[in-house]
């Protein structure tokens, strides 16, 4: 008697373990599918907002706001500079974006726990790199193109009230980069916050899935 129970136990450790393996397979299978699907929307989101630029751009290339800009950076002597970025900054976006297609087609094909983990740690590093490059870019252009515009129109003001050789005084300068400073702040903040909702949550969902992947590993 002792001996067939001791036979059933086996049987029963066996079943267990076939079962817990079965189950991770699952929830491996699972997760690897929303892993997949969150890196996709990612893909699909920068493509967006690179597509809304293009068009934002297009549609100020036909108003008198646009023009008028060309016309002070000509004036100002930083026209082809501002082109130059401008043509810098959207070849770096295309790379993003084609870094997060190549994680998105690395992350279908995964077939090792090992491998989705690394590769969604590094859509994580890539998109938030993505962010800090854009709100950089954003905050130096801003501060550069505004620092130089409040100069030269304060020049041009002087002049015009009939002040000969104005001088741009270091509290005026003081005060002007604060309140330039200031501004980019406010400004950076809230696009901060946009990123922050619209990659965030995706960025929160992929690490939990990595903490549950690990768990698997383990």
């Amino acid at each position: 008697m002792m001996e067939e129970l001791d036979l059933l136990k086996k049987d029963w450790k066996k079943n267990e373990n076939s079962f817990e393996q079965v189950s991770e397979v699952e929830i491996y299978k699972m997760l690897h599918k929303k892993s997949s699907s969150i890196v996709k929307w990612i893909f699909y989101i920068s493509l967006i907002e690179l597509a809304l630029g293009f068009v934002v751009n297009i549609a100020l290339s036909f108003t008198k706001y646009d023009t008028q800009n060309n016309e002070f950076f000509k004036k100002w002597g930083i026209y082809n500079y501002y082109i130059i970025l401008t043509v810098v900054i959207y070849i770096v976006v295309f790379y993003f974006i084609y870094k997060f297609y190549l994680m998105y087609k690395k992350i279908s094909v995964d077939d090792s726990t090992k491998q989705l983990l690394t590769t969604i740690l590094n859509t994580r590093k890539v998109v938030k790199d993505y962010v800090i490059f854009n709100l950089t870019s954003f905050a130096l252009i801003f501060i550069t193109i505004f620092s130089i515009g409040f100069y030269h129109i304060y020049i041009d003001t002087m002049l015009k009230k009939g002040i000969e050789n104005p001088e741009f005084s270091f509290k005026i300068l003081i005060i002007s980069l604060l309140i330039i400073i200031l501004v980019t702040g406010i400004f950076t903040l809230v696009f901060w916050i946009f990123y922050k909702l619209l990659y965030g949550i995706l960025l929160k969902k992929l690490l939990r899935n990595y903490n549950e992947l690990k768990k698997i590993d383990l």
